[in-house]
């Protein structure tokens, strides 16, 4: 049962109110717009009794709503990408899952450590980029967890000198070919090992079949099938629906529906013909654009207001960015290509958000977020104070562990012990505490602190990440979008009206 509908399940007002001891005592918690309440017994004028996130105590009758939000959770994966997405209607999707295992552990805390069977309803893949894909490799590897569908590009990696399959010129450009686009054809590419194993070996060449091939093996989804402009909804979620979620991207072309080999590049194809959803809840709307690239950005514009993406003269300039925005504006945006400078300033002015979200990590090679990207993201947004999160500068606490190859080892010298200890049973219960505390460390550094939240009831919004030092009793840094009038959303900040 959804939990709106149970009696006694309530969520936590807007924006960030406070859990207190007693009616009008000490504050013990500090909950999120959204966060879940239940309620108990104890009444007092103006206050209910509740437990919230494993803290028992009061609140502000006012300050608890009956109805559910929409959530979105951009999670530290690290350099990469991957969120979840929660509906009102209590439907839960991930896209994209970072390279590690950040995403799997976000989500195994989250779903209090997948002790029950649980279905997901879609995996959307942005694109074969192991930084997008590579953590669905250990959610399909779980018994019991399964995806009702699983969405991509249809771009399928494969060995040969053709890594994106092969290709057919038309009219002077350059199209793949060989997209896989439904289960069958999945199962048939698949079949054919030598497409992605090495002839001479068990390993495989190419990760991203592979991980596919064991989600099939193992069960882990249903439906497969890519995505395109051509498709206009993710299915289940159009027209009609609570929740919206609008296709934009890979462009099809031409009557065969082919997709365009960008800039002779095998990366910046894959890149640029991500999967580019804008999500529309009520009033609020986000955009989420995978990797692309200059390339693909004038091919969306291009595509979706039948005009030069180049402009020269200002007043076509000017039409190009009013036109696009029809299409491509919204309220908040994650960064495409985690901060890369690789990116149209006339697409960034036609996203035209309030607030960018650009996920990123700390050892890596391409010094994301680039300089110049995250000035041109903040010229080209929109108010006074645009918004720029990072999923790399929230957690600035080196992943709350110092020395991860030492924990690493105390987890395997304790895992042997453990095996060691047989029925002594107080020795192996200060072992098996000692072995969850250090888990429950790990989960919590990408569970807590790297996390960019995000809490609409499609009017308002509420972004938020965790403070590492709680300042006094905040725990959250919280940023309000409200609508100004009539108009647009706008960042209510505390030092200008």
């Amino acid at each position: 049962m959804p939990p709106n509908q149970q009696a006694n399940i309530r969520f936590a007002g807007y924006p960030a109110p406070f859990v207190y001891d007693r009616p009008g005592g000490k504050k013990t918690q500090h909950l999120l717009w959204g966060d879940w309440l239940r309620l108990e017994e104890g009444r007092a004028s103006g206050w209910v009794e509740v437990r919230a996130r494993g803290c028992h105590g009061w609140m502000k009758a006012d300050e608890v709503r009956e109805d559910r939000l929409l959530e979105v959770v951009f999670v530290d994966v690290g350099q990469g990408d991957g969120c979840l997405v929660v509906t009102p209607d209590d439907e839960h999707v991930v896209i994209d899952a970072g390279q590690d295992d950040s995403m799997f552990r976000y989500l195994n805390w989250r779903y209090g450590g997948f002790d029950e069977p649980w279905a997901f309803d879609a995996a959307i893949i942005s694109h074969p980029d192991a930084d997008h894909y590579g953590g669905f490799r250990d959610l399909f590897s779980l018994p019991f967890v399964t995806f009702d569908a699983v969405y991509h590009s249809g771009i399928m990696e494969r060995r040969g000198d053709d890594p994106l399959g092969k290709r057919r010129r038309v009219d002077g450009r350059s199209y793949l070919t060989e997209l896989v686009e439904t289960e069958t054809e999945l199962a048939d590419f698949l079949a054919r090992e030598e497409n992605w194993r090495h002839p001479r070996s068990s390993r495989w060449d190419k990760q991203y079949p592979a991980m596919l091939a064991e989600g099939v093996a193992n069960g882990s989804f249903g439906r497969f099938r890519a995505l395109s402009h051509l498709d206009r909804h993710v299915p289940g979620w159009g027209p009609g629906d609570t929740l919206q979620m609008e296709v934009l991207g890979p462009v099809r072309e031409g009557g065969e529906g082919l997709l365009r080999y960008l800039d002779s590049s095998v990366s910046r194809t894959k890149n640029g013909h991500s999967v580019v959803i804008r999500l529309t809840y009520r009033d609020v709307t986000l955009l989420l654009g995978g990797d692309l690239n200059i390339p693909a950005q004038e091919l969306l514009l291009e595509h979706h207001t039948g005009l030069d993406p180049r402009p020269e003269p200002r007043d076509e300039h000017d039409a190009l960015v009013a036109a696009a925005r029809e299409t491509f504006q919204v309220d908040v945006a994650k960064a495409c290509h985690h901060g890369a400078a690789d990116i149209s300033t006339l697409f960034l002015e036609a996203v035209n958000p309030i607030a960018t979200v650009i996920s990123s990590g700390d050892d890596e090679p391409h010094a994301h977020p680039r300089a110049d990207a995250l000035g041109a993201t903040g010229r080209h947004a929109r108010g006074n104070r645009p918004l720029i999160f990072s999923t790399e500068l929230a957690r600035s606490s080196k992943d709350t562990i110092r020395r991860p190859e030492v924990m690493k080892a105390r987890l395997r010298e304790l895992r042997d012990q453990i095996r060691l200890a047989g029925d002594d049973t107080r020795i192996r219960t200060k072992l098996e505490n000692e072995f969850n505390q250090l888990v429950e460390c790990i989960d919590r550094s990408v569970a807590v602190y790297g996390a960019i939240q995000l809490r609409t009831d499609g009017h308002r919004v509420v972004m938020a990440q965790k403070l590492e030092r709680p300042r006094g009793s905040e725990k959250w840094d919280v940023y309000r979008l409200e609508p100004a009038g009539d108009g647009p959303l706008r960042y209510v900040s505390k030092y200008e009206g």
